[in-house]
């Protein structure tokens, strides 16, 4: 009998100690930094295993075994910090300092910088994006073991050239909405790179920002309104620089059609790392967060093979999605094609007349099984397109990002494409540009120029080179090209030559022996040139036409949203070593666009200003204009 009541007491007391030793505590608090609150920051309890991330608030909520800890605060741009005795009911603020330290080796897609490298095999502290699958930053590695990790991809640009006004007045090009190139730009930038040049695509570069660009009258049956700036060129005072805007209707969310989207996510071993498929999942519940009843949403899967994960779901289901999302594994090969026609087909079966139909791609883009070829897999959008279902593609990751293949995929599919470097670029696009993501209000939107040589020598379009079509493509309502999303914005800059200037970049041909060397006299009618634009309803087939001519005189008033474009394409063609910058310089370039900062409710102009100042201390005193 005393026996068992020793026994049963001890078991008591073991129990009791099992209780205490899970008793949890809970620290709160918000991390900011100058512009506000910064979601996705990485919180960690020193010396244990345990973290968590901030919301889309910026705060964060984490369980801890003892009631007061040391934690660690790190992101990515940022300088690491580290706060002691947060206390579980204290609500702390811990504010980020821009500038993230680099240390022994800077890792860059055109290779390394050995500054810092000891002889013989080196033993490497990783602080880049292009680092090895399953290494993480601060950690450290034997270089040699990893000698071609970064296998991105980025298709070549050819920079536009100037044209004589005389011999080809006719610039025609597809509109592009994209902005990925600037958030990969951003990525290398944080974190100590100069970028590539063929990843600088300077018109995604522009077209990330916001611009204040008078919207159509409410009673106006046109999807977007057009308007130019001309003045003088920053970087080349004897040059002009024409800034075209356009701005599409805004719908209220509430008035939206309904949405039937299926997400088609990369579940390969490719998407193992913490700033692939884990954050792809944070990205989507951003999205979930936004749906209404009426609207649908699916989930295929894609790794050696293809998947319906999720079946078409109402709004009204969120915590099911949530759930779905919640139990996305990574690990296998990559059957890309497999998933592309299974997302297509889902999307068909549940098709919304008269809504919304849109596939959303979740991937590195990084496809090894099947189908593969960029060629075999534009044609099987561009077969899938015909349906009437829309195409977005969200890029993820770094190392082995295919940003070539995912270019092609959106424009193939009648689609946009971002990449996602963190939850607050998931939050841009798939929150607060909800509707301009998924909602199409104008397809196969063309720009054509026709610059009048009684006024204009010379022209160059900057950027959009891969995005260029034929003068005949404009009135081919069979030539596919770009769409505009409900609230979306299109800017799209020329660099122009004015009549009378000598000028290094046009260049001379020999006379002609069968045609008239001699050009029928220009008109002069006060105008620099004419803008047509051609466009087509979201279900229709035939293009409607938009035309409003340029003024031949510089505006007497310029306003902000033109030089701060202005400042961004700076900013890019120093990016791409451009022959065409002239006098531009890093210090130039964030003069002018501190100057014209205008509206920035996110901070992203900010944003910008420290991404310049980063690149003007990294390329030296012969870039800096001080």
């Amino acid at each position: 009998m005393k026996t068992a009541i020793l026994s049963l007491l001890t078991l008591l007391l073991t129990a009791g100690a099992t209780f205490v030793n899970l008793e949890t505590h809970t620290l709160k608090g918000k991390v900011v930094d100058e512009a506000g609150p910064l979601i996705g920051v990485s919180i960690a309890v020193k010396g244990t295993s345990q973290g968590c991330v901030t919301d889309v608030n910026g705060e964060f909520s984490i369980q801890t075994a003892k009631r007061c800890e040391t934690l660690t605060f790190s992101y990515t741009g940022y300088q690491q910090q580290e706060v002691a005795k947060v206390c579980e009911g204290d609500f702390v603020e811990v504010k980020m300092v821009s500038g993230q330290v680099l240390e022994e080796v800077v890792i860059t897609a055109l290779g390394m910088d050995k500054a810092k490298r000891s002889a013989g095999r080196a033993e490497m502290k990783v602080a880049d994006a292009s680092m090895p699958s399953g290494i993480a930053p601060g950690m450290y590695y034997d270089a040699d073991d990893y000698p071609n990790f970064n296998t991105e991809d980025y298709d070549r640009i050819n920079e536009n050239r100037f044209f004589k006004a005389v011999e080809t007045p006719l610039s025609t090009f597809s509109i592009d909405v994209d902005a990925a190139s600037y958030s990969n730009l951003r990525r290398f930038i944080q974190n100590g790179q100069v970028p590539p040049a063929d990843a600088v695509r300077i018109e995604e570069m522009v077209n990330y920002f916001d611009y204040d660009y008078p919207a159509p009258a409410p009673n106006d049956e046109r999807p977007f309104n057009v308007n130019a700036t001309k003045f003088q060129c920053p970087w080349n005072a004897r040059h002009e620089l024409v800034v075209i805007g356009l701005q599409g209707k805004k719908m209220d969310t509430e008035s939206l059609p309904p949405s039937n989207l299926v997400f088609l996510i990369d579940v390969s071993g490719s998407m193992q790392d913490m700033n692939k498929l884990p954050l792809v999942k944070s990205s989507m519940k951003l999205l979930v967060d936004q749906l209404r009843p009426q609207d649908r949403v699916a989930m295929v899967v894609y790794a050696g093979a293809a998947g319906l994960v999720l079946p078409s779901t109402s709004g009204q289901g969120k915590q099911k999605i949530r759930e779905a999302i919640d139990n996305l594994e990574a690990g296998g090969s990559t059957a890309g094609a497999a998933g592309i026609k299974l997302a297509y087909q889902t999307a068909r079966e549940n098709f919304a007349k008269e809504g919304n139909n849109r596939v959303i791609i979740c991937t590195d883009g990084d496809f090894n099984v099947g189908t593969s070829s960029d060629g075999e897999l534009v044609q099987l959008i561009e077969n899938e397109r015909e349906s009437g279902v829309f195409l977005t593609v969200l890029g993820y990751g770094m190392g082995n990002y295919k940003d070539n293949k995912m270019q092609k995929l959106a424009d193939a599919g009648n689609g946009n494409h971002y990449y996602i470097d963190n939850i607050n670029e998931g939050k841009k696009v798939l929150v607060n540009e909800f509707g301009g993501t998924l909602f199409t209000i104008a397809k196969d939107v063309k720009i054509q120029i026709e610059f009048n040589p009684a006024y204009v020598q010379g022209y160059r379009l900057i950027g959009y080179e891969n995005r260029l079509l034929n003068k005949e493509d404009f009135n081919d309502d069979k030539k596919d090209a770009g769409e505009l999303g409900s609230g979306h914005r299109v800017t799209a800059l020329y660099e122009v030559i004015p009549t009378g200037i000598e000028s290094p970049f046009l260049g001379s041909v020999d006379p002609l022996k069968y045609q008239n060397s001699n050009p029928a006299k220009p008109v002069k009618n006060g105008e620099a040139a004419n803008i047509k634009l051609r466009y087509k309803t979201p279900d229709g087939h035939q293009s409607q036409l938009i035309e409003t001519p340029i003024s031949a005189q510089e505006n007497k008033r310029v306003p902000d949203e033109a030089y701060f474009a202005a400042a961004v394409a700076e900013f890019g063609m120093l990016l791409r070593n451009s022959e065409f910058k002239g006098t531009a310089t890093y210090g130039h370039a964030a003069k002018l666009a501190k100057a014209h900062m205008g509206k920035d409710e996110n901070g992203y102009r900010a944003e910008l200003l420290r991404m310049i100042e980063t690149m003007e201390s990294l390329a030296g005193p012969l870039t800096t204009g001080k």
